[in-house]
């Protein structure tokens, strides 16, 4: 097979939906190449949504009963994708949702069980890509990185604005990647407070009013300090950032405006640690590409030290996805798709777990 036909399934930490993306793969030579043919972002139902919110705190047996309703779930939503426009799929490559990334204690769970998935879907599945690396000693995380050394080499680095935000780059011939810290994830959770699921364009966080007090308690935290590889989630923000937003009581747009200074401080300082070139460039996705105000706070505090490129939508919505049918794609070749150099682990793993539909 020399066109891989793969339907990506990625859910992120953000909670912004699932997103679907129809891939073509291919080899042209030595090079990976691809083409995002169609896609779809289903928003949660809101009895999901919030199943998929507390996640992190329901009891095992909650858990497990979760795990399995969002893969019928994801296995229903991805059939009626594929029927509503007559795709052509050779298998189906799901991340799922993270509930639980703790990877000191040798614990990452994604939600959605893949055999429920390949019931649900009727397609092959192959899934559960971050176990493996765990057991191998490694992060678990960041992913991506596969897809940007092999789908985006000509960028020097790679930065993911997710529900937190992560950086790829190529040192010493070897490809390398950690999360930097938050991205959208606080930006969100601000915005609930008066019932919006998000800041659009970042028109409150631009009306608002820098917080130095936040400003300094953010940049103290002891993640930043952490030498990379290094990852992180939804609980180091549930027990170290929440709080400080919970406890300040700045107005909602100085929040905003706070947390995307911050953020973009903190993105800047892990760029300048890198030796870069004087023609750099940085290829931005993720949901906070797409917010201007954000780029715009970005490009000023990155001004002469990289250039900032933000590609077409379809490719910043659907970046994640795409790199987790080239994930499956590689488990199908047998061949590496999880980097020691950017997890910390043992070695070089091929991962992923493969289920056949059962009637």
């Amino acid at each position: 097979m020399n066109n891989y036909k793969v339907l990506g399934m990625m859910s992120g930490t953000s909670l912004d939906g699932l997103d679907m993306a129809l891939c073509h793969l291919w080899k042209d030579g030595d090079k990976w190449d691809f083409e995002i043919k169609t896609a779809k972002t289903i928003t949660y139902p809101e009895w999901l949504y919030g199943f998929l919110a507390d996640a992190v705190n329901l009891s095992s047996q909650a858990h497990d009963t979760l795990h399995e309703t969002f893969g019928t779930w994801s296995g229903e939503e991805a059939k009626q994708f594929i029927i509503e426009k007559n795709l052509e799929v050779d298998f189906i490559a799901s991340h799922g949702h993270t509930s639980h990334h703790r990877p000191n204690l040798g614990l990452t769970f994604q939600l959605g069980e893949g055999q429920h998935l390949a019931n649900a879907s009727g397609h092959k599945v192959i899934c559960d890509f971050r176990t493996k690396d765990v057991k191998l000693g490694g992060e678990g995380a960041p992913l991506v990185p596969i897809g940007d050394e092999l789908l985006l080499s000509e960028y020097d680095f790679c930065l993911n604005l997710g529900g937190i935000s992560n950086m790829s780059f190529k040192k010493n011939d070897e490809r390398k990647a950690f999360d930097i810290g938050l991205a959208n994830m606080p930006l969100n959770y601000i915005t609930k407070k008066i019932n919006l699921p998000y800041d659009e364009d970042g028109k409150l966080a631009k009306k608002g009013n820098l917080d130095n007090g936040l400003l300094s308690a953010l940049n103290a935290l002891a993640y930043y300090k952490l030498p990379y590889p290094k990852s992180t989630g939804y609980e180091w923000f549930k027990l170290e950032v929440a709080p400080l937003i919970e406890k300040s009581s700045a107005p909602i747009n100085d929040l905003l405006h706070t947390f995307i200074e911050h953020n973009c401080f903190q993105i800047k300082e892990a760029i300048k640690k890198e030796k870069t070139t004087k023609n750099s460039k940085m290829l931005v996705t993720g949901g906070g590409a797409l917010n201007s105000y954000y780029v715009s706070v970005l490009k000023r505090h990155l001004e002469g030290l990289v250039e900032v490129v933000i590609p077409p939508k379809k490719f910043i919505e659907y970046k994640e996805a795409l790199v987790f049918s080239l994930m499956g794609t590689l488990r199908e070749l047998n061949e590496i798709n999880v980097l020691k150099s950017v997890t910390g682990a043992k070695e070089d793993s091929c991962s992923g777990e493969i289920f056949l539909p059962k009637n």
